[in-house]
């Protein structure tokens, strides 16, 4: 019972490369009522500040299909309002991911009951899957978009989160293999 609740608070519960390619009819299917998906580098490099059409696009299929989408960003507020403004959605700002605060104050604005109606989507282990997990929560990684353009505490993140993929690679090689991790940068 123990390995199993430890080991579900560091692994995701998919991964896709970009936004783009989930499946989110699917998530649908599954229950899922709320996504709580991450700003920078997950939707947006840290270098822009204004969503591409597609992304307004996108975010419009996405609420379309009846979820309530919310932005959930451990970034400044200007910077999330923004972005959140241009997208039409809710936005909770320095959410201090992965403490749980920041998480809950986003589901709060959305239309889940239960834990398992909330997935989070982002692109690092440590701040977006980590906290997600230890709430009960779904989760999806993607890749980062420009890692070149991320700020030096998330250059740390990474390396923890490398460590955190062998682990995975290490104890679950199933689960890395099923999951496509080996494909994650």
């Amino acid at each position: 019972m123990l390995e199993k609740k430890r080991r579900c608070r560091f692994l995701p519960d998919g991964y896709q490369k970009t936004i783009f390619d989930i499946e989110y009819d699917l998530l649908s299917a599954s229950g899922v009522r709320t996504i709580l998906i991450d700003l920078d580098n997950t939707v947006l490099p840290y270098d822009e500040s204004v969503p591409r059409p597609e992304i307004i696009a996108l975010f419009q299929k996405i609420k379309s299909q009846g979820f309530a989408l919310i932005v959930i960003s451990n970034n400044h507020e200007p910077r999330v309002k923004r972005f959140a403004q241009a997208v039409d959605c809710p936005y909770v700002f320095s959410a201090k991911k992965p403490l749980a605060g920041g998480f809950r104050k986003a589901a709060r604005l959305g239309s889940a009951i239960d834990p398992e109606q909330i997935c989070v989507i982002g692109d690092q282990f440590v701040t977006d899957v980590w906290g997600g997990k230890r709430l009960g929560y779904r989760v999806i990684v993607v890749d980062a978009l420009k890692r070149e353009s991320e700020k030096w505490f998330t250059r740390i993140n990474r390396r923890i989160e490398k460590w955190m993929i062998q682990k995975i690679q290490k104890r679950y090689p199933d689960i890395f293999v099923s999951l496509r991790l080996a494909e994650k940068r």
